[in-house]
């Protein structure tokens, strides 16, 4: 099935979405890789407020190439997710709601995602010019020390995705 979602995602828009499903998403999304990840949940650990609105929220697992002259962003293809594992489950405990990358999620990572009605979709490695071309707005809005792994609030318009984790814990590595 393919779904267009207007961003921010709720339980109700995650829970209509089936692995497998390709799904463009439009709206506000937000950019964080390890380093990013990390800072997050030792301020949940401190209690200290996070630098991002993270309640129905999607993290898109990217670190940008600087842009040419004349373009919004460079390159913006999907890394590793497992790589945020460790982390994962303490922002769904907080209302994240959506996570974008490639590659497979660990066990934890599958029952927090269910646990919280999130999703996880997957972007397409090794594209990540034409996923570029999706995204009409990028500002840098935390950590700004960590250069392409500081956080960005990125506006897109159409951008594809398909369900790798559903809300159920359904995965689709596991299906085919």
């Amino acid at each position: 099935m393919i779904h267009h979602i207007t961003l921010p995602l709720s339980k109700e828009k995650t829970a209509s979405l089936n692995c497998g499903d390709t799904v463009y998403l439009t709206g506000e999304l937000f950019t964080a890789r390890d380093a990013a990840h990390k800072r997050l949940t030792e301020a949940l650990k401190k209690g200290e407020p996070l630098p991002i609105p993270i309640e129905g929220a999607t993290i898109y697992y990217v670190g940008p190439t600087p842009a040419k002259p004349g373009q919004i962003i460079g390159s913006a293809g999907p890394t590793t997710s497992s790589r945020m594992d460790a982390y994962t489950p303490q922002l769904l405990d907080v209302g994240l709601r959506g996570m974008i990358g490639k590659g497979k999620r660990s066990p934890a990572v599958t029952d927090a995602i269910k646990k919280a009605g999130a999703v996880y979709l997957g972007a397409i490695g090794g594209a990540g010019a034409l996923l570029a071309s999706r995204i009409t707005g990028y500002e840098v809005v935390a950590y700004h020390d960590l250069g392409t792994e500081a956080i960005h609030r990125l506006t897109v318009e159409d951008f594809p995705t398909v369900v790798v984790i559903d809300a159920r814990g359904l995965v689709l590595y596991d299906s085919i």
